[in-house]
């Protein structure tokens, strides 16, 4: 009941809003000229007060007189033809507003609208959120707040906040998760995993650190043994990252479902694929590592590395580091724009791009490979399945 008071209520004060510039229109006109008469009397008296201080002469007086006068006769002429005007011109204006408008949103509340639907505050939807995640979080951050003790609590909320791409409150999270309930791979990883998304993609020296002392808790986990490899290449040293993708490979099962995806990097950094043939199409025999080419062989595949480039690699500061492998990537996009009859290429473009944290570059990459190699073909499946791995929208590029 109280919902429709209000809801009359409002409708009320917009009807009287919407009405008083038309209910005030007969008496803004009287207004209007009442204001006018009155001033040309104050310039009848200003003028008599001119003449008594001989500032003009009688002769311009009467003349100026006459004139005002004339103009004062006029306003006052006009007054009774035009004071009932306003009032009958507005009618049908005002019974829309009074009657139609009224209506028409009633009709449309009770179509769309749910009346019967109870009120639900924060309060109430804090004791019982359902699927609504920001009403979680906004309860479990009440909780930690009450107790921030509470380390189950941090642990929970942590993944929470990384998937909702709240990077740095999810690192606050996993740290005072670990500081209360101790180390844990899983906890390790989360803080790693936060780590590299704050910088942007790059495993950073201190995610690094936690890596490792995730590792040392579970010496085969294969997540923190990727990122360490990732920081390697991130790091322009190629060799000492295929080798630990490589023993990454040869510790995963056969159906694991991070080895797609861990052969790649192999691939990317001048290997064989895992369990592929060294003269597969795959390889690439004049990669760092992989012996001298044959005579006749055909150039590196574009995009990787020179001998010159990780010799200089080894050589700068981080960002430089950095700012080379955009430069190598970019070169890759560049040679495949002319030549997109390359699958391993269009592959490591769509995988550096989201390595970098360029999702929109890798979607546009991703398009453009699925164009050489259509979604119907096993590669172009491939491309796909390695979009959904990368977190990658596909919809736009199976167009």
């Amino acid at each position: 009941m109280l919902f429709w008071i209000l809801v009359a209520a409002l409708t009320a004060a917009l009807a009287v809003i919407l009405l008083y510039p038309l209910l005030r229109g007969a008496k803004a006109a009287d207004n209007i000229r009442a204001g006018e008469a009155a001033v040309y009397r104050d310039q009848l008296r200003e003028l008599d007060r001119d003449l008594n201080g001989g500032l003009i002469t009688p002769e311009e007086a009467d003349y100026a007189r006459a004139e005002i006068g004339r103009r004062l006769i006029a306003v006052s002429a006009d007054e009774p033809a035009e004071t009932p005007k306003p009032a009958r011109h507005h009618r049908f204006t005002e019974a829309f507003v009074l009657l139609v408008l009224p209506v028409l949103g009633l009709c449309l509340y009770l179509t769309t609208g749910r009346p019967d639907l109870p009120s639900q505050p924060l309060e109430a939807r804090l004791e019982n959120p359902g699927n609504d995640v920001a009403v979680l979080i906004t309860k479990a951050e009440r909780h930690l707040a009450e107790k921030p003790d509470d380390g189950k609590g941090w642990d929970v909320l942590a993944p929470i906040y990384f998937r909702t791409m709240r990077v740095n409150d999810a690192q606050l999270a996993y740290r005072n998760a670990i500081r209360l309930l101790g180390p844990s791979p899983v906890r390790l990883d989360g803080l790693a995993e936060t780590l590299m998304a704050v910088s942007d993609g790059v495993v950073t020296e201190e995610a690094r650190q936690v890596l490792e002392q995730s590792l040392t808790l579970e010496p085969d986990n294969p997540r923190a043994r990727f990122y360490i490899a990732l920081s390697m290449e991130q790091a322009g040293r190629p060799n000492e990252a295929r080798q630990a993708f490589e023993a990454l490979a040869k510790q995963s099962p056969a159906d694991a479902p991070w080895l797609p995806l861990v052969n790649e990097h192999i691939a990317m950094n001048g290997g064989a694929k895992s369990g592929a043939d060294p003269a597969a199409p795959g390889a690439d025999p004049a990669a760092p590592g992989a012996g001298p080419a044959a005579p006749g062989a055909g150039p590196a595949a574009p995009g990787n590395p020179t001998q010159q480039d990780v010799a200089a690699a080894e050589t700068m500061s981080a960002g430089d580091r950095q700012q080379m492998i955009r430069g190598m990537v970019e070169s890759l996009d560049a040679k495949l724009s002319e030549e997109p009859n390359n699958f391993e290429g269009w592959v490591r473009l769509v995988r550096s791009y989201a390595v970098l944290n360029d999702k929109d570059r890798a979607a546009g990459a991703l398009k453009r490979g699925l164009a050489a190699f259509p979604p119907p073909g096993e590669q172009g499946r491939q491309l796909l399945a390695l979009a959904r791995e990368l977190g990658i929208a596909t919809e736009g590029a199976k167009q």
